[in-house]
């Protein structure tokens, strides 16, 4: 079974910067591309940031533009999404998912997801 594991939540002050990985259990992800959602109470899963297989084409969402850099390392089966200058309003269970196709920002075209890690952002 493949297995997406997420880790590197905690809860952090307003301004303050995470890292999240995001580790795949099989080499074979290595081809798919990655993305990261975020679903906070009450609230429908949103779109976060997306990596193509290589790394080349990266898409972000515009709440986290300019603050939020994904990127993976192949070599260690890991995606990682970078998080600075971060705001109350970006607390949420933080999601990694896996496609085979190219990167996307609808997570219904997702096939494999992780167990979501949690982010809280004190103000």
């Amino acid at each position: 079974q493949v297995q997406l594991v997420e880790s590197g939540g905690g809860l952090v002050q307003a301004g303050g910067s995470l890292r999240l990985s995001c580790a795949a259990s099989a080499r074979t992800f290595n081809d798919y591309s990655k993305g990261w959602f975020r679903q906070a109470p009450g609230k429908e899963r949103e779109f976060v940031a997306a990596i193509n297989w290589n790394g080349g084409i990266t898409v972000y969402a515009d709440s986290v533009k300019g603050r939020f850099t994904i990127s993976r390392d192949n070599a260690r089966n890991t995606v990682y999404l970078h998080m600075s200058s971060l705001k109350p309003e970006d607390t949420a269970v933080y999601y990694c998912a896996a496609r085979a196709m190219g990167g996307s920002m609808y997570s219904s075209t997702y096939a494999f997801w992780g167990q979501g890690t949690q982010v809280t952002v004190s103000s």
